[in-house]
């Protein structure tokens, strides 16, 4: 997602007209053509979003300060698109009023709240992870399996995107905090982002639960591309619930 950098001539006006008008930051058609789409996508981003390149002097007495009220409501304006759109694979299956992104990482904090201390674990790290994972599809919209893009070109993607999105907020400590736990998921680097990336596929496997209950419906795929795949004690416990209760359920229809 390498975009052409924006002129020193650029208007912050435009950037405003830009967060304020969800409608200048359409999400990109990824069935049509991933990468292109993409790639004009973010360059359209950041023609409207000022290049935030402190000078090396300056980066310290910055590190600590925090973003300007100006930055923090553009940041949370560009975060409004979590709110409304849609996940992907969700509406592939033509579930009728899907869930959104935000609703997906809001349960997701949830699950890292209330779940039991574990020895080595940082809850409240589990659920500042949890709240940032999936930010940067913000811009480039929620890109699943079906769309055919590479795992490295995907985390190309959302790393360019999410660095737009840092600098929107002006750079800074919490800037850096959010670049630093999106990549801790990304890469499961910590015991931490162990047990978000099994609250991801929980979250996913308990709402596909929940739309096969509601619309009278079968998603095997969702489980059966789980299956297998939890890495924690509690992300094994609460899948094998999740997993019981649809047997139950499939069982009751079939008498």
């Amino acid at each position: 997602m390498e975009a052409a950098n924006r002129s020193s001539s650029s208007s912050p006006h435009t950037l405003h007209r830009c967060l304020t008008n969800p409608q200048r930051l359409h999400r990109p058609n990824l069935l049509k053509s991933p990468f292109n789409t993409h790639d004009r996508k973010l360059r359209s981003v950041r023609c409207q979003i000022p290049k935030f390149e402190p000078k090396r002097s300056a980066v310290n007495s910055r590190a600590t300060e925090p973003a300007s009220s100006s930055s923090s409501i553009d940041f949370l304006t560009l975060c409004h698109s979590l709110k409304t759109t849609k996940r992907k694979g969700w509406v592939n299956h033509e579930i009728k009023g899907p869930e959104s992104i935000a609703d997906h990482m809001y349960r997701m904090a949830l699950m890292a709240l209330i779940a039991g201390d574990l020895p080595g674990i940082n809850r409240e790290r589990c659920i500042k992870i949890a709240i940032v994972h999936d930010i940067a599809e913000a811009i480039v919209g929620d890109i699943t399996p079906s769309d055919g893009v590479p795992k490295v070109e995907k985390s190309r993607l959302e790393q360019a995107a999410l660095n737009e999105m840092c600098n929107v907020l002006g750079g800074g400590m919490r800037a850096e905090e959010i670049k630093e736990l999106w990549r801790e998921y990304e890469d499961n680097a910590s015991l931490e982002a162990n047990l978000v990336k099994d609250f991801d596929k929980v979250e996913m496997i308990l709402q596909a639960l929940e739309y096969e209950t509601e619309h009278d419906r079968v998603l095997d795929e969702f489980f059966l591309s789980t299956a297998g795949k939890f890495q924690t004690d509690i992300g094994k416990s609460w899948a094998a619930e999740i997993i019981s209760r649809r047997n139950s359920r499939l069982a009751k229809k079939l008498n």
